[in-house]
């Protein structure tokens, strides 16, 4: 008797919201360091759902969202950040399990420092103490 496979496709197991939510959070736990597996989810979210709407939504062409998902994908931190404000997911980020160090606890911050107020008003990026 011969055996028959399918190929086995994500989409088909997207169909909700959470689906979606789990399904990025996994991916984001084991990519590599090189965002690979944070694009293929985003490529297999966005085809789950209608791509023209979601480009659209995005502020791109279907064509620029096709092209930044691909394998050979490479899209900005932006294009990640509208793609996933039109899936309606949100990113956020927390200390890896993996390193020991608790960095709030670390050294080098100085608890006197208001970080938040420090903002510069014309790049928007954080102004760290001067020794």
């Amino acid at each position: 008797m011969t055996e028959r496979f399918t190929k086995w496709d994500a989409v088909e197991h997207l169909g909700t919201a959470e689906d979606a939510r789990l399904y990025l959070n996994a991916c984001a736990e084991e990519d590599p360091g090189d965002g690979s597996l944070i694009r293929a989810a985003l490529n297999d979210i966005a085809r789950a759902r209608n791509m023209s709407g979601l480009a659209r939504e995005a502020g791109l062409s279907r064509e620029g969202l096709y092209k930044a998902l691909s394998e050979d994908g490479n899209p900005t931190f932006t294009t990640v950040m509208r793609i996933t404000r039109a899936l309606g997911l949100q990113l956020h980020v927390t200390a890896s399990p993996s390193h020991e160090v608790d960095l709030l606890e670390s050294s080098e911050w100085d608890e006197s420092f208001d970080y938040k107020k420090e903002r510069s008003r014309e790049s928007g990026r954080l102004r760290l103490p001067q020794d």
